[in-house]
This record gives structure tokens, sequence and C-alpha cells, in this order.
């Protein structure tokens, strides 16, 4: 079992940035395939972004390319996400999530989810 805790959330205004980190601990290994997904309220669950075992292939979400940057310390078990430029828009409640067989942007194929971090822009 795997577990996941987010944590760099808070409230902060357009343009600001803030970093988002995702600590794993139980079964960890360097091999799962980590993403960060977000929703809004009554909005479904969003793929942000996505990084693979080793951090050589990254994915974003068009809204976020270029202002975002997926990243992953596999020594200390932790996946980052930098978000730069924040938006009113990228309010929302982050997750991180975590695989051993799947790589890409489905929610459902992530087996693993921490409890989410609360990122609140203001115009």
């Amino acid at each position: 079992q795997v577990q996941l805790v987010e944590s760099g959330g808070g409230l902060v205004q357009a343009g600001d940035s803030l970093r988002l980190s995702c600590a794993a601990s139980g079964r960890t290994g360097s091999t799962y395939a980590m993403g960060w997904f977000r929703q809004a309220p009554g909005k479904e669950r969003e793929f942000v972004a996505a990084i693979n075992w080793n951090g050589g292939i990254t994915n974003y979400v068009d809204s976020v390319k270029g202002r975002f940057t997926i990243s992953r310390d596999n020594a200390k078990n932790t996946v980052y996400l930098q978000m730069n430029s924040l938006k009113p828009e990228d309010t929302a409640v982050y997750y991180c999530a975590g695989s051993r067989t799947y790589y890409g942007s489905s929610s459902f194929l992530y087996g693993y989810w921490g409890q989410g971090t609360q990122v609140t822009v203001s115009s």
C-alpha cells in the first residue's frame, strides 16, 4: 500500500506562484508514474500533469502548459508541481495520484490518491 500526502496549497493572488508537494510513503518505489489532478467546485476532476517513473516524460493539460512544471525526486519519494503565473481559473483542490502500471491522463487508471490540497487564486 502507498500513502500520498499533498502539501503547499494556499490562497494567492493572480500572477503569483505556488509549489505543491506530494510525499509518498509505504510500499513506495521509483517505478510509479505520478500525476496531478484538480477539481473545482461543481466540476469534474481534471488532469493537470503527469510524469513517468524517472522523470524523462511529462505531459500537461493545454491550459497549464508553459506555466506549470511537474518534477520528482525519487530519493525523497516526492513529486512536485511548480505553478507559476496562477490564474483565478486554477482555483481547485489539487490531488496527486500514483500508478505502478499506468502513465497518462485518465484518473480512473491511477490506483493511489492523496487527500488533496486547496489552491485558491484571487483576481
